[in-house]
């Protein structure tokens, strides 16, 4: 099982060797919308993290 889990561990990190330069060029209209998108999907996390304490409550 270590050594399985070992192997994985290996993989992502050739996988985010490999991607860590993004070869796709960005305009400040994308970053914008990407920045709006992860802003809005914290918010999201936000509101289930507090329903969810509302519900264990």
């Amino acid at each position: 099982m270590p050594s399985a889990l070992g192997g994985l561990v290996a993989k992502v990190r050739e996988i985010n060797e490999r991607y860590k330069e993004p070869k796709v060029k960005l305009t400040r209209l994308n970053r914008a919308i990407l920045l709006t998108l992860r802003i809005y999907l914290l918010f999201l996390v936000g509101i289930l993290v507090y329903a969810f304490a509302l519900h264990v409550r």
